[in-house]
């Protein structure tokens, strides 16, 4: 409060003048000796009883006129930290609120609110300032960007969609949050449009250019006390590897997690310790002493910005998986030596996982546990116990590549393409060319260019009822598939009527075969999508009617995009997953490496808001004291008159 305005308050320290007019008003009488009073009996003095205040309720009206007028003369100095919409003109405005709720919005305050509750309290307050005919719009921060709210005059749809959003461990994406923003309410009808930025502004790119710089919409970016800097440490993963566990500590830049101690619980007992690395990023490893009994966790002693970062579920240690080849060698080489034309293939694309080629098909599913796809080629079909164990990979969510030829339609009794095929394959002429220009779907319409004109006098030929369960991608020129796919449990099925090997068809030479293969090993890497993953990075699950995900705090949303359900975590920790086959399994949410990069970026000059908003509005109450002070003014004239007809019978 300044200067002026505790001085305008002073004035009613004057609530003392009616209290002394009212006591002056009843003086002492004056004694004077009279002879025969001693006849009269002895009474009170009446000086003595009026000595107390009379007509307290006119004492009252007046005392509280006077504190009315000394707070109707200071209201216009006092001022209070709040949002406000300034208005050039009495025209309603088009009004766009970025609200980050991203991890770095936890961080507290010097007051111990939360930076997320202060942007929220915020919002609220610039919904408070909004009138008739305004439109607002609401858009979530956190990677990736939400529409919270599409642009609506209704108010309380508004306060509404902020009570709906809170805080959540998510990446910033500030530039894709306001861009969305401006899209929001770039085509409403309202001359006046504004983009409202409640943002620390910590995106992990301080780096980058300052927000609102060249921007055609004006850009104000709000509450300063935001952008205060911090540093945090985290953990980012804790693997196992028999008694040995890996964690991961990353910083803040320049900060280290030096000093701190690392924690291992199985339960409530503690199992093992071990000393924080001394520089970030970097790895601690802690040792058991004993198996331990229970899910392991990994926590970070010490105190930094924020504390949901520093806890992560140990997982035992796995590779990236592999690519499992099963074929004829010999049959599939090319004639100038080397590997089968699949596995160069399939080196030619440069993937991140290995291929591994294997004699024949495994009859254990635990042996196909490290693939995350499979390929076939041309199998003589396959026995029960390997039809089992084919089963319960593609349940699972493994994914095969099958490619039928000649041993495919001559396998032997007893065996069979179950539980991709029900029916026998039939090897036989073919008299097109190739694939039907007009057939390609999912992606292969350019690779189908290639495949127009192939080089092959077989091809594999599928049963009707076969046919009817499949999904074409890619047709030959007369009408049945040449590539096609079906959905088996969590897994996929992809088939190719014909072989791999040069000697049957040119297929593995022409450029769409790559693409084919690309095709399906993303397909592959889909379905294997890792157990562990950042915040808000999609979990993908192909081929699954029903889901329930349970995440920290409560069920979490799963989102269907036709066969594929969909989950974007958006806080830290596990997360169980059940399938509606009644099967289970655990997923971890780690947080963001970028979020934990807690500078500011700059803010352009032209988004600090004198021209279309402030941080500070005066608390216009004088209209409500004027009329308090009118309506005192009208009771003590009341007062004053009735006092003055009902006057006290004298004793």
């Amino acid at each position: 409060m300044s200067f002026v305005a505790a001085l305008a308050l002073f004035v009613g320290v004057l609530v003392v003048a009616p209290y002394l007019a009212h006591r002056l008003r009843r003086k002492r009488a004056d004694d004077r000796p009279f002879a025969a009073a001693h006849l009269v009996p002895p009474a009170p003095p009446r000086a003595r009883r009026r000595s107390r205040l009379e007509d307290r309720a006119l004492f009252a009206t007046r005392a509280l006129a006077v504190l009315a007028l000394a707070l109707l003369g200071a209201s216009p100095l006092v001022r209070c930290s709040r949002l406000a919409l300034q208005r050039s003109s009495g025209a309603s405005v088009a009004l766009a609120i970025v609200l980050d709720d991203s991890m770095s919005m936890r961080a507290r305050l010097d007051g111990g609110k939360s930076r997320f509750d202060r942007a929220l309290e915020g919002a609220r307050e610039l919904l408070a300032s909004a009138r008739e005919g305004d439109a607002v719009a609401i858009v979530a921060a956190g990677e990736p960007a939400r529409v919270a709210l599409a642009a609506t005059t209704d108010i309380h749809a508004a306060q509404a969609a902020l009570d709906g959003l809170a805080e959540s461990d998510r990446a910033t994406d500030l530039e894709g949050a306001i861009a969305m923003a401006r899209a929001l309410v770039g085509q409403l009808p309202q001359v006046d449009k504004r983009v409202v930025v409640l943002s620390d502004l910590a995106d992990g790119h301080s780096d980058k250019p300052p927000i609102g710089e060249g921007s055609e919409m004006p850009v104000w970016v709000a509450l300063p006390e935001l952008r205060a800097s911090g540093t945090d440490c985290a953990l980012l993963s804790a693997d196992r590897a028999g008694l040995r566990v890996r964690v991961r500590v990353a910083c803040s830049p320049g900060a280290t997690a030096q000093g701190r101690e690392i924690t291992l619980t199985a339960g409530e007992t503690v199992v093992a310790k071990g000393a924080a690395p001394q520089t970030a990023p970097a790895d601690a490893v802690v040792m058991l002493s004993a198996e331990p009994a229970g899910e392991l966790v990994a926590r970070l002693g010490g105190a930094d910005a924020i504390g949901t970062d520093d806890v992560a579920t140990v997982m035992t240690e796995s590779g990236p998986g592999a690519l499992a080849v099963i074929g004829d060698t010999a049959a599939e080489s090319a004639a100038t030596g080397g590997a089968p034309l699949i596995e160069q293939a399939l080196a030619a694309l440069k993937l991140e996982i290995g291929v591994r080629p294997i004699p024949v098909f495994p009859e254990r599913a635990e042996d196909l546990a490290p693939f995350v796809g499979v390929v076939l080629d041309d199998p003589p079909g396959l026995t029960p116990e390997q039809r089992r164990a084919l089963g319960d990979f593609m349940d699972n969510g493994g994914v095969v590549l099958l490619a039928l030829g000649p041993r495919a339609a001559v396998a032997p009794l007893g065996a069979s393409l179950e539980p991709i095929l029900a029916h026998a394959v039939r090897w036989e002429l073919t008299k097109v060319p190739g694939a039907d220009p007009s057939s390609p779907r999912a992606g292969l319409e350019e690779a189908a260019n290639t495949l127009l004109e192939l080089d092959a006098n077989h091809r594999a030929i599928l049963d009707a009822e076969d046919i009817g369960k499949l999904n074409a991608l890619l047709a030959w020129k007369d009408g049945p598939p040449l590539v096609a796919t079906r959905t088996a449990g969590r897994g996929e099925a992809w088939l190719v009527t014909l072989p791999f090997s040069v000697d049957s068809s040119d297929l593995t030479l022409r450029p769409g075969f790559l693409s084919l293969l690309d095709m399906w090993v993303e397909r592959a890497r889909m379905h294997a999508s890792a157990r562990r993953g950042e915040v808000a990075t999609p979990w993908l699950f192909p081929g699954v009617r029903r889901l329930a995900v349970v995440g920290p705090k409560g069920p979490v949303e799963a989102q269907r995009d036709g066969a594929t359900w969909r989950v974007s975590p958006p806080l830290i920790g596990n997360y169980r997953v059940e399938f509606d086959d009644g099967k289970r399994e655990i997923r971890v949410a780690t947080p963001s490496a970028r979020e934990l990069d807690m500078r500011p970026r700059a803010a352009a000059p032209n988004t600090a808001g004198r021209d279309f908003g402030d941080t500070r509005a005066a608390v216009d109450v004088s209209w409500v004291v004027a009329l308090i002070l009118l309506f005192l003014t009208a009771c003590e004239l009341g007062l004053r008159v009735f006092s003055s007809t009902v006057r006290p019978v004298e004793p």
